[in-house]
């Protein structure tokens, strides 16, 4: 399409209109293995843009995509027209009436969040997917999503009232239970909503046709389909059969993927809270048969959730850094645990119904283990289930488990026979599967390992879709239970319900959109189920030489274990670290996924003798915080931070590094020069006029205030004193913002150690690095890093370990260190990084041991208020922060729900980065701590951390250390 014409398009919009390669880019995959590039990305702000991208899409006959998170799996928004992203701008909650339990939403409000406000009022909206801390109402009425408590509370279609939006042709529609042989009576002939009526009430009307979708379609007992166009419940409504429910077109628009209608606002039916007391049976197998058998039996108890896990995705986790800490209540390596949710009133009810399951499971011989789960540890059990699709993104190299064929759902019953012959099939085409998920439903998700960038890869894609759909045609199956047909199924509609109930479909989508704008080529009419895929056959992955090693994989490997699921998308309501930047601007330019793509895109495609060398590469990257939150809390283990560095080093080779860029690597270099004058240095950095000019020159925002130099390092200070001489001993590693900036945390650090009883050995040593590996310095890093790890390997044992007091420092000998040394010294730098503490993980470790206990401390009553730093939380976390603040008997040590900072080292500091970083501030660790009365302490670990409170908040927090030794007895 003419530039021109799409400018006159963006002219009219309050929201904005990208057709930059960039933006276009990140839009062309979801969380499916289909990738096409659309015309467009538009972000409506308004009623008035939708009005007017429908207008515009009618008069151009332009495709228009909606999408709200994008975590589809079958490609359901995918597409060469205008993808319309209401994500951002329509995620209001507009009324909540608890007397009529119902809520009208606009369909960017994410499901969690609308949970959180419904819980004011004592209600909540059932139906929970797996991405429910991401994903939307909009989408959840694309897809008919349903989740894992759907044997109780049902599909979202279940739970849809009304809908309000626009036709392809610009109607405005409202849809609700009606009589609509009343209703066509009032239209206009000829109008687009008569059409729709009138052809539905005769086409429903036909015996033939009424055979044909009760004869052709699934099971009713199925709850969970979504195969095509679900005329069959609008047949099931008292316009055509006798004491059935109103008829209710919203019925058809769940599940339709936005091929009919573009909703605007949506009204939901919500529940009570469910009783008060959960427990959960997790019940441990040696086979899938003996769980799937055992299922039969956890049913009769009226469970509201009953979902399986296999051997594979247990295997998974226990090389994720969040999940392992979940696995508390496996027992060995079973084939296979059922987890079963219970429900009470009354807690000794709960625990008679746990027991009960178990004892109906024992006496069919089905289970050797069955740990009861209840409190704050659901929650754990729930994470490691629900993390299964991005888990199964780690396996290394370019086979991956494949969503093909992971959505089938069958009645409940034929559930082990189905299974087993599914197996049959895999068996026969060398393929193996996971298997996990809705067991309480009649639903596994089944991901066979496929490697789709091969020839070969692509016969099975096809093969083994084909022949699963067979197989559930025979047991009257879904061929989709809740993730929807979209690229991936509309193929094989016309097997699972008849020519003729699709020919039905074909026309339903005619009478709604004649032209074919909504989403097309999704459901009816969809291009081959193998066309359009992220990866070609015969793709080959280039040979990289990287800075880093990336395990068992190259570069590009560890980028494609993104899968496009979305975890990056939630908000601050959901809690946890990743993606401080999209968490504050809400663009999926700034989320983990989005990085991840634009580098897959471009190390696959790129024409350069140095595939990194993308000034779009840097666009998309310039907003990661590299906090380290993705590498902890991404189900694939993503870490963007790592590749952000590999990404600035190699484009850098290139490009050159930027003046601030080497100022600020160089940063313990320029700061062992102004710790000879630091009256000068702070004469100049305390004086607001002078520091603003500074700040300025160098290229930070003129607003930011400046860490001031000690007035004698910590490393000065250390030289000049003995060290107590003691049985117990640490080495300290003074890193180099403690040593110029933060000396006197140093100093009480020490002090506090003293004091405990240890002798705290120090020597010269080089510094962390951290400031060059955050420019992608990483000549300079490596070199740090192998004469550091070259340095301690011979010193530090568990029993004299090395210890750190500013986590970004010393977390790099664990993070970065073994992925940067030469290879003869990666084994001794995987010991040494075992050997390497926070203080606080050291004083809470000797805690445990009892050689600290609470008797050298002080009784006085005081509350904490505990940041913790990204790195701390990534690659440790604030256990050992809170219980090591704890000692103090009267101390009551709370944490703050917060994630970044904002600061993240220099990043706070730069110009254009200085509003989002106080944006991120302000999304809940400023109001937090604006909130606390003085005499509440605030404690923050990281020196950046500190920093960015004092200037957000103008509160002073302080170091665990600090706080520790000002508590001594």
């Amino acid at each position: 399409m003419d530039a021109q014409v799409l400018n006159q398009l963006a002219s009219q919009l309050q929201g904005a209109l990208h057709t930059d390669n960039v933006m276009r880019t990140l839009y062309a995959t979801d969380a499916s293995a289909y990738r096409e590039m659309p015309l467009g990305v538009a972000i409506p702000e308004t009623i008035q843009d939708i009005e007017t991208l429908i207008q515009f899409a009618d008069q151009h006959q332009i495709p228009l995509i909606p999408r709200t998170a994008g975590t589809s799996l079958a490609g359901q928004v995918v597409g060469n027209g205008l993808v319309v992203d209401v994500s951002k701008h329509f995620n209001r909650i507009l009324e909540v009436n608890a007397a009529e339990s119902y809520a009208w939403v606009e369909p960017g409000v994410v499901r969690d969040v609308l949970n959180v406000e419904l819980k004011k009022h004592g209600l909540f909206f059932g139906p929970e997917t797996s991405t429910a801390n991401r994903a939307m109402i909009g989408g959840m009425l694309g897809n008919n999503s349903c989740g894992s408590n759907s044997v109780i509370y049902g599909s979202t279609r279940d739970h849809i009232l009304e809908v309000e939006g626009y036709l392809s042709d610009g109607t405005f529609v409202q849809f609700k239970a009606e009589d609509p042989h009343q209703t066509v009576q009032k239209l206009q002939p000829g109008s687009r909503l008569h059409t729709i009526y009138a052809q539905t009430l005769a086409a429903l009307s036909n015996p033939r046709n009424q055979k044909n979708i009760q004869d052709e379609f699934p099971k009713p007992s199925i709850k969970r389909r979504n195969t095509g166009y679900a005329v069959d419940m609008l047949l099931n409504s008292d316009a055509f059969l006798a004491d059935k429910p109103a008829f209710n077109f919203c019925a058809l628009l769940a599940g339709s993927e936005g091929t009919l209608c573009f909703v605007t606002r949506i009204k939901l039916h919500v529940d009570p809270l469910p009783p008060a007391h959960l427990g959960l049976v997790c019940a441990h197998f040696n086979t899938i048969d003996e769980a799937l058998r055992a299922n039969l039996i956890a049913l009769r108890f009226n469970p509201s959730a009953s979902e399986l896990m296999d051997h594979y995705i247990l295997e998974c986790t226990k090389a994720n850094a969040e999940q392992s800490l979940n696995r508390f209540f496996v027992d060995g390596d079973p084939g296979a645990i059922l987890v079963v949710e219970l429900r009470s009133d009354n807690a000794e009810d709960l625990a008679k119904q746990a027991k009960a399951v178990e004892e109906a499971m024992l006496a069919e011989n089905l289970g050797y283990h069955f740990p009861f789960v209840t409190g704050g540890d659901v929650k754990k059990v729930w994470d490691l289930r629900k993390a299964g699709l991005g888990l199964l993104s780690n396996l290394p190299g370019d086979e991956k488990a494949v969503a093909v064929i992971e959505d089938t759902a069958v009645d409940v019953n034929d559930l082990p026979a189905f299974i087993a012959e599914f197996n049959e099939i895999l068996t026969e085409n060398n393929l193996y599967c996971v298997h996990y998920a809705h067991a309480g439903s009649g639903e596994l998700h089944l991901r066979p390992i496929i490697n789709l960038k091969t020839a070969e890869g692509h016969k099975q894609f096809r093969h083994i879709a084909e022949a699963i759909a067979e197989l559930v045609k025979k047991y009257q199956g879904s061929l989709s239970g809740e993730h929807g047909d979209g690229r991936l199924r509309g193929e094989f509609i016309p097997w699972m319900v008849g020519e003729a109930n699709y020919q039905l479909m074909r026309e339903l989508k005619s009478w709604w959109d004649p032209k074919g704008i909504f989403n097309p080529n999704k459901i009816v009419d969809t291009p081959p189920m193998d066309t359009f895929l992220r990866y070609e056959a015969g793709q080959q992955t280039p040979e990289f030489k990287t800075a880093f090693r990336y395990q068992d994989q190259d570069v590009l490997q560890h980028a494609e274990q993104c899968n496009g699921s979305g975890d990056c998308r939630k908000t601050p309501v959901s809690g946890g670290t990743m993606c401080p930047s999209f968490m504050a601007t809400r663009n999926e330019k700034e989320t983990t996924r989005a990085r991840a793509n634009i580098l897959r895109e471009f190390l696959t495609r790129s024409t350069k003798p140095n595939r990194f060398d993308h000034k779009e590469i840097k666009e998309v990257m310039d907003l990661c915080l590299a906090c380290k939150g993705c590498k902890a809390e991404c189900p694939s283990n993503v870490d963007v931070a790592k590749l952000k560095m590999e990404f600035l080093y190699q484009y850098q080779k290139e490009n050159g590094t930027p003046l601030r860029s080497r100022m600020v690597g160089h940063f313990a270099s320029i700061s062992s020069l102004a710790s000879r004058v630091p009256f000068l240095y702070n004469l100049i950095m305390g004086t607001p006029f002078l520091r603003r000019i500074s700040n300025r020159i160098v290229g930070f925002h003129p607003d930011r205030t400046m860490p001031l130099m000690a007035k004698q390092t910590l490393n000065s200070w250390l030289k000049g004193r003995k060290t107590i001489q003691s049985a117990k001993s640490i080495y300290l590693f003074v890193d180099e913002f403690t040593n110029y900036n933060d000396a006197e945390v140093g100093r009480k650090a020490v002090l506090l150690l003293e004091a405990l009883g240890y002798e705290v050995r120090t020597l010269e040593h080089p510094i962390s690095g951290r400031s060059f590996l955050s420019k992608g310095m990483l000549d300079e890093a490596r070199n740090l890093a192998q004469k550091n790890v070259e340095l301690w390997s011979g010193l530090v044992s568990a029993d004299i370990p090395l210890v750190g007091i500013e986590p970004s420092a010393i977390l790099t000998f664990r993070d970065e260190y073994p992925d940067l040394v030469s290879d003869a010294w990666v084994e001794k730098a995987q010991a040494l990084s075992k050997n390497v503490l926070l203080l606080e993980e050291f004083i809470a470790r000797e805690a445990d041991a009892k050689r600290i206990n609470s008797k050298a401390f002080q009784t006085d009553k005081k509350l904490l208020k505990l940041h913790g730093h990204c790195q701390q939380k990534s690659m440790s976390s604030l256990v050992a922060a809170k219980k090591a603040l704890s000692l103090p008997a009267n101390f009551e040590v709370q944490l703050i729900p917060s994630g970044c900072c904002g600061m993240a080292g220099s990043f706070g500091y730069e110009k254009e980065h200085y509003d989002l970083s106080m944006q991120i501030g302000e999304l809940v660790l400023f109001p937090t701590v604006r909130a606390q009365p003085a005499e509440v302490e605030i404690v923050a670990s990281g020196t950046s951390c500190r920093h960015q409170i004092h200037d957000g908040t103008q509160r002073h927090a302080k170091h665990t250390a600090e706080v520790l030794f000002e508590a001594l007895a």
